[in-house]
């Protein structure tokens, strides 16, 4: 796949990322993870989008309070609750840089990691996502394991060589995310949609910290079931996948 990756455009203020945020009902965290994001990329031209799946505390409340002390933070919010993909989904679409952050929510993901990762994505033309990999995970010892058993089923199943495809720290080039197919958890498979669509994916090692406000959106049995019909369907994806070896302009 060949798109034009040069470096993106920095001229009258425009961004040169977009850190994308989904939260649901994260009150006692977004606030602060947002201070977070913007202390960690300093004075780089960012933008913060934090999209609220329909929260029902005072997320979006205290969020609002946030924006008058850091400029560069956006909030959109659904109307009702759609999921962390439909997230993910509308602050990319809504994002004007050509890379985008992801990270979770609930302050877990550690943002010091993000500004690396995003520099090394945009100085390789031939990467269309970098994923973290949570080191020392800072969650309960059935959740690892269900996590550690689900990763090496689907890496198995996908060949997409992911050892952490739940950890929301990602960065990813914009044009190649709106190639992807939309459904309903499409955030769990991004690096196999990725290469799927002829992109390279590369992996790096990143800080992961103890949720310290609210809980947590997901139980191991419905991940699981719910993962059931997402990983079959992306194996059917991948099997009819057929590549047209490049494109020429005539």
């Amino acid at each position: 796949m060949s798109l034009d990756n040069s470096p993106p455009p920095v001229a009258n203020g425009e961004p040169v990322y977009s850190i994308v945020v989904p939260v649901l009902n994260e009150q006692g965290a977004a606030p602060a993870l947002a201070r977070e994001i913007a202390t960690a990329f300093g004075d780089r031209l960012i933008e913060i989008l934090f999209v609220d799946d329909g929260s029902t505390d005072d997320t979006v409340a205290l969020l609002s309070v946030s924006a008058k002390q850091i400029p560069r933070l956006r909030i959109l919010r659904h109307r009702r609750t759609a999921g962390q993909s439909r997230a993910i989904r509308t602050g990319v679409l809504a994002a004007r840089a050509s890379i985008i952050v992801t990270l979770d929510g609930d302050g877990q993901n550690d943002p010091a990691d993000a500004p690396a990762m995003a520099a090394a994505l945009a100085a390789d033309a031939g990467l269309g996502l970098i994923g973290g990999v949570r080191r020392l995970r800072r969650d309960s010892r059935s959740k690892r394991w269900a996590s550690k058993a689900a990763n090496a089923i689907r890496r198995g199943l996908l060949g997409d060589g992911a050892e952490d495809t739940g950890c929301g720290l990602k960065v990813f080039r914009r044009d190649a995310y709106l190639l992807l197919p939309y459904f309903d958890h499409n955030h769990r498979y991004l690096p196999a949609l990725m290469q799927r669509e002829g992109f390279q994916v590369a992996y790096v090692g990143v800080n992961h910290r103890q949720r310290q406000n609210g809980q947590s959106k997901y139980n191991n049995w419905a991940r699981f079931w719910g993962s059931v019909s997402d990983l079959a369907g992306v194996m059917w994806l991948g099997s009819r996948r057929r590549d047209h070896g490049g494109v020429d302009s005539l």
